[in-house]
This record gives structure tokens, sequence and C-alpha cells, in this order.
């Protein structure tokens, strides 16, 4: 079983990786200035929930084959590119409805906190940053000879999505406090919306190109 001393020795540098800004972060961000705090904490979950399946991939083996396989780090680093561009595209068409939305009270579908979720979830589990982290340093903090390697990386590997729930729902909170003040115009909230679509195409395009480190 994992011993104490390597969880939290673990969760440590967890928290060092995590409090760097990254894909994760940025797109909770733009999330909770775009469409509000609410959504933005179901994002958050979602990525929670992605970046685990990272942990549970690294646990039967994926890491190995994203350690030594180019092809396979590059389509899951060109598929989150690929979905955040979509989503900022997404972000900027609809950029005029955010006037919509606060000048009058709408019921949100039933399905919209799956759809969130699903694109939290989508974003972390191709979150090239953790799944690096996880196929590099995760197995580090493994006591080989005490058995049961993939249970041992499923329970160290619980540190990352909650100190990532923390973390991220810290910068929705906040986020989600500053998109009040563009609230009071619907000229900002236009703005808003554009802005948060660039940024989102921004940092899928920064995915697309960026290395291993």
């Amino acid at each position: 079983m994992v011993s104490g001393g390597h969880f939290l020795a673990f969760a440590a540098l967890t928290f060092l990786m995590v409090v760097v800004p990254g894909p994760s972060v940025l797109f909770t961000i733009s999330r909770a200035l775009t469409v509000g705090r609410r959504e933005a904490l179901l994002t958050v979950v979602g990525n929670a929930t992605g970046v685990y399946a990272q942990v549970v991939a690294v646990a039967f083996g994926l890491g190995a084959i994203v350690q030594s396989s180019a092809a396979v780090f590059t389509a899951i680093k060109l598929a989150g590119a690929v979905y955040l561009v979509y989503l900022g595209v997404q972000a900027i068409r609809h950029r005029r409805k955010l006037t919509e939305v606060f000048a009058a009270e709408v019921r949100a579908p039933s399905g919209r906190p799956l759809s969130l979720m699903r694109d939290g979830f989508v974003v972390g589990f191709a979150n090239p940053k953790s799944i690096v982290f996880l196929a590099a340093i995760l197995p580090q903090f493994v006591d080989y000879p005490a058995g049961s390697v993939p249970l041992q990386i499923l329970v160290l590997g619980v540190a990352l999505p909650v100190i990532a729930l923390l973390s991220d729902s810290a910068w929705a909170l906040v986020a989600g406090t500053a998109r009040a003040w563009f609230a009071r115009s619907p000229r900002r909230l236009e703005l808003l919306g554009g802005t948060g679509g660039v940024v989102m195409i921004g940092l899928g395009t920064s995915l697309a190109v960026s290395g291993r480190d």
C-alpha cells in the first residue's frame, strides 16, 4: 500500500505543478468570465474527472506509451488543442447572447450541466501538461517491492484531481466575481464573450505547437 510519506511528497509536488497556471486554469477563467461561476465550477468538476481518467490510463499502461511514443503524445495534445479552438470559435460566434442571458432569467436545459462537465472532461483528459507530469513523475513515487503497482498509482493520483479541483474552483470564483462588472454594460458583455473566445483559441493554438516540457 502507499505510505503516508510517499503520498504527501507527491501531493506537495502536485501542488507546485497545479498552482502554475496552465490549460485547465486558463480554460476555467475563460468559462467563468464568459458564462458565469456556476457553469465554470461544473467545468472544473468535469476537468478534475478528466485528469483522474489520465491517472487511470497511466496506472494501466498509457503513461509508458506516452513517454515512449511521440505520435501518441502528439495525438492527445492535438485533440485537446482542436477542442479548445472549437470552443473559442463558438464563444465568439455567440458573444451577443450574453446580453440576453442578463436581460431575462432563462432556465438552463436539463442537459446543460452534463455538457459543461463534458467540455471540462475533454480539456482535462487531453491536457498535455498533466499527462506528461503523471507519466514521468507519478511512477517514481511507487513502492514497487510492495506490489499492486496500478493500485498504488490510483491512490497516489487522487492528489492531482483533488488539488486541481480546489485550485481551479478558486480561480472560477474570483473570475466569476469579476464578471459582475462586465454585466453592467451590453457592450462589455460582447467584448467579454469575444475576449474569452480569443483566449481559448490562443490556448488551443499554443497547445498545438508546444512540446513535452
